[in-house]
């Protein structure tokens, strides 16, 4: 199944930009020239992107808000395309996650893109269900629930069961179970999702760590009725990096609310670390928070940074794919974070400062390098 655009947009020469980059990235196009026009596909078809010339910013307003209102594309990547006067926070204000400047050019639209499909693909598969049976044990340490049921199907962001009659305890369960093929058990956190009369519940996964959820996804990658695979992480350099987040320099970066796997190779040893984009600079870079919600998560993060250290002078190997979009923002840092106490400046930058203009952001970044060299900050890193 291909990927599916809207295209709102009367600038012609922009429309055979599109067409051509997209048509490279096997992205199919619907065009429109008016805002009923595209209202009206909004409300009766799926897309995974949609991309608006946002020359009247009123009328962009309202065709984003309409296919937020529109239940198949609530989740649709937004793309504006904007004058250089607009500017970046007047399109994420308008809910767009991408930005291309005017004039529209083959090489920045191809950057754009990129980064883009990654996230359609990943928010598309991200609830795709494989319909499977294993055992799973629930339990409650709370109320002294413990059951194993089977599943009825399986996704990256939970499964379902089957229980003999309807379920009473509340959860949330300690979940465990083990992918066919595999000998190696998946452990989560378990909420209800949903449940009916005939006994079968929906248990949305949380706090599931990294690497369980990568072995989960590569899993479902492999056993999907879906042939299409997600697109492969992308290379990126490490400039800057604490305790709480880094900075990276990508071509490609992924929009503000973007959940992130940033994978690491240094000699022998591989890690894999999980972020929330929080600031994004087209083209240039972004700057990703740590998710340290859990004393595991944190510990991943120590490990990141202990594993540079002892690098030494070897240059690590980044890579970073997208997870998908938060559904809802997550909780400011410092108010469950274990460890949140402790000051971090660059973390701070991206709180106080996203808003800035790429150059100038940069130049506080450059800035706090100076003011907080390694030796001086335990809490902030900056790599050679």
């Amino acid at each position: 199944m291909s990927l599916k655009s809207l295209v709102l947009c009367a600038d012609e020469k922009i429309v055979r930009v599109l067409r051509r980059v997209l048509s490279d990235l096997e992205i199919g196009i619907e065009h429109c020239t008016d805002p009923d026009g595209a209202i009206h596909k909004l409300t009766r078809q799926r897309f995974e992107a949609v991309i608006i010339d946002c020359t009247d910013l009123k009328m962009a307003s309202s065709v984003l808000k309409s296919a937020r209102s529109a239940p198949a594309n609530k989740r649709a990547i937004a793309v504006a395309i904007m004058d250089g006067h607009n500017g970046l926070r007047s399109a994420f204000d308008m809910g767009a996650h991408f930005v291309l400047y005017k004039p529209v050019s083959t090489e920045r639209a191809k950057a754009s893109f990129r980064a883009a499909r990654a996230l359609m693909k990943r928010e598309r598969r991200r609830n795709s269900r494989v319909a499977i049976q294993v055992q799973v044990t629930l339990k409650n340490d709370e109320t002294g629930f413990l059951q194993t049921v089977a599943t009825t199907d399986l996704s990256e962001g939970g499964l379902a069961v089957q229980f003999a009659k309807q379920q009473k305890d509340p959860g949330p369960w300690k979940v465990r179970f083990t992918l066919p093929g595999s000998h190696k058990a998946i452990d989560a956190t378990g909420e209800v999702a949903w449940q009916n009369p005939g006994g079968q519940i929906g248990i949305r996964f949380a706090n599931l760590e990294v690497d369980h959820s990568h072995d989960l996804r590569h899993w479902l990658n492999l056993h999907s009725p879906d042939s299409e695979k997600d697109d492969p992480p992308v290379r990126c350099k490490l400039t800057d990096l604490s305790l709480g987040g880094c900075y990276l320099e990508i071509s490609s970066p992924f929009p503000p609310r973007t959940r992130i796997v940033l994978s690491m190779r240094a000699g022998d040893l591989e890690l894999r670390v999980e972020g929330v984009v929080r600031v994004m600079h087209p083209e240039l870079g972004m700057g990703v928070e740590f998710n340290q919600a859990t004393l595991e998560q944190r510990n991943h993060v120590e490990k990141f940074i202990q594993t540079l250290m002892k690098a030494g002078n070897l240059l690590p190997d980044l890579l970073v794919e997208p997870e998908g979009l938060e559904s809802t923002p997550s909780i400011a840092r410092g108010s469950s974070t274990p460890g949140s106490e402790v000051e971090d400046p660059l973390l701070d930058l991206f709180q106080q400062k996203a808003s800035l203009p790429a150059e100038v952001f940069l130049k506080e970044l450059r800035k706090q390098r100076s003011t907080h060299p390694p030796d001086q900050a335990e809490e902030t890193i900056l790599p050679v």
